[in-house]
């Protein structure tokens, strides 16, 4: 097993339960209540700011110039790419920049974002990328889970947002994460595996959190 199906294979319960959750599948089906989509995108949006801090702390690590500009072009790829879906709906919805930044990050924003930035800081670029790799994976699993359901990626209002996840150029960008982790944990020892690991499935976690937080519409 690579590095990175260790670590899938840790997280593979957790992911479970973001696949089944209400938020997830609501979207798949079309049943979602907006509100709650809106608060969502409403944290996400602040959320990959930070996604984004993290990739551009691995610039600052990285002493590879070629490393150096993997996480460079991931900034670009977050700010001028993943961020299209979101501004998408934040017009649909009526929602202007400015408006986002009025509002304060939930709770369970803060905590998964703090702790990401906490790991960038004090550790490796293995790490960096072990923390930002759960967030990326899981959502390319759920993109391609309710591409599969029969006229979900065609829905008036959620078809965007899943064709967005289960894209090619998404699923590239995620493929090119996962080779990158396996890269950077070549000839790591069993202890920073199990390092790398946790990361992951504690950032799996938080992205559990993140669609209770949603569903629930918490603060």
């Amino acid at each position: 097993m690579t590095v990175c199906e260790k670590m899938h294979a840790a997280a593979a319960p957790v992911w479970e339960k973001c696949l089944a959750h209400p938020f997830v599948t609501g979207i798949g089906d079309g049943t979602l209540d907006v509100e709650k989509f809106k608060h969502y995108m409403l944290q996400d949006y602040l959320y990959l700011f930070d996604y984004a801090r993290v990739f551009a702390l691995g610039v600052v690590k990285a002493r590879d110039p070629e490393l150096m500009r993997t996480f460079a072009r991931n900034v670009d790829a977050i700010l001028g790419g993943e961020m299209k879906i979101h501004r998408a709906y934040m017009k649909r919805l009526g929602i202007t920049e400015e408006e986002v930044f009025a509002v304060q990050p939930a709770l369970d924003n803060l905590s998964y974002t703090h702790y990401m930035l906490a790991v960038a800081n004090a550790g490796t670029p293995a790490e960096i990328v072990a923390s930002i790799l759960a967030c990326s994976w899981s959502y390319a699993e759920i993109g391609q889970a309710l591409g599969k359901i029969p006229g979900a990626a065609d829905h008036e209002f959620y078809g965007e947002w899943i064709r967005g996840y289960m894209g090619e150029d998404y699923a590239k960008t995620n493929d090119a994460l996962i080779e990158l982790m396996n890269e950077l944990a070549e000839g790591a020892t069993p202890a920073q595996i199990e390092r790398l690991t946790e990361i992951f499935v504690a950032c799996s976690r938080y992205e559990l959190g993140f669609w209770d937080m949603a569903w629930e519409m918490r603060a």
